[in-house]
């Protein structure tokens, strides 16, 4: 199998007890070991990859407890970084009655944006492997030329990379994500994923079609675009497919997206990285029904690691 090393934010999710308004209760905060670079890295994991997490954590209490709970699910941390400059990332969230989430972030500051190059692990391209990469790491700037570096460092050395958009737009500075930054994070993928609603903001007054066709040009090999409880479609150069996901009662979609992309890495680690794994549209149709299949195992769950399947689980 290829390994899968995800690189970016792993922090601590305190999720509401409540769905929805109402106030019947007193609301309370539970916290889940979260952050979708890590989530992806546990959601390999879990499906029986080899996977690594790379990031910068604080020396704290939570810091200490995402490392221990990356190392339950079979992660390897042996990347991870501690300091004592900044904290641990929180991100505190609400869940309205199907499940969809609004998030309030504690960050910045935050441990995982002084992440720099001199913290890479010697070696870790090495060997073929697949990076993963999300647009959370590009909301300062040190951190996003760090990102954009490691993704043409593993390119360069024949990794395959995947980016997923995974938008937050109140995690930058300006209250919305930077178009021409993500796009150039998006453009340096082979595989990428992104929400219709995420292609419909970066592609801004573009048509969409065209807009794709960009992406494509500039090196991606296969685009995911996913909706919701809607069909996910599948495109690459000569592929244009639509792929139904199960239907499922949503709890919590903290971790769907971050199961889908995981499922499908999965795939990929076991199918092989090889030159035309991309133009294979019978293997990528079954991959992104695995995906579907983590996906809606996900969102059926409370939590990010804690809702990720197992293989047993989407038989």
């Amino acid at each position: 199998m290829t390994p899968v090393i995800a690189f970016g934010e792993a922090l601590v999710d305190m999720l509401s007890n409540r769905l929805g308004v109402s106030t019947a209760s007193q609301e309370t905060f539970t916290p889940y070991a979260g952050g979708a670079p890590a989530n992806v890295a546990v959601a390999c994991a879990r499906l029986g990859v080899p996977s690594q997490f790379l990031g910068m954590l604080g020396d704290d209490t939570f810091g200490h407890f995402l490392v221990r709970e990356l190392n339950s699910h079979g992660v390897d941390t042996g990347g991870v970084v501690f300091t004592k400059q900044a904290r641990t990332a929180l991100a505190f969230v609400s869940r309205d009655e199907a499940g969809e989430r609004t998030f309030d972030f504690y960050r910045p500051p935050a441990a995982d944006l002084l992440y720099r190059l001199e913290h890479l692990p010697a070696g870790i391209f090495e060997n073929p492997a697949i990076l993963h990469l999300c647009s959370n790491s590009l909301t300062d700037p040190d951190i996003a030329a760090v990102t954009l570096a490691i993704a043409t460092m593993a390119k360069r050395a024949g990794c395959l990379v995947s980016v997923d958009a995974n938008l937050r737009h109140n995690l930058w500075p300006e209250g919305s994500a930077d178009i021409s930054l993500v796009t150039q994070l998006l453009d340096s993928a082979e595989l990428l994923k992104l929400s219709q609603e995420e292609l419909d903001y970066l592609r801004a007054d573009h048509d969409a079609e065209a807009w794709l066709a960009q992406r494509l040009a500039a090196g991606v090999k296969i685009v995911l675009i996913t909706d919701g409880p809607n069909d996910v479609v599948l495109k690459g150069i000569d592929i244009d497919q639509r792929i139904a996901p199960p239907n499922v009662v949503a709890i919590d979609t903290t971790a769907g997206g971050d199961a889908f992309i995981g499922g499908l890495l999965a795939e990929l680690s076991a199918h092989g990285i090889h030159e035309n794994w991309q133009r294979d549209s019978n293997f990528l149709a079954q991959a992104v029904d695995t995906a579907c299949r983590c996906g809606a195992f996900a969102v059926t769950r409370p939590g990010s690691y804690a809702a990720l399947p197992t293989r047993a689980d989407i038989i």
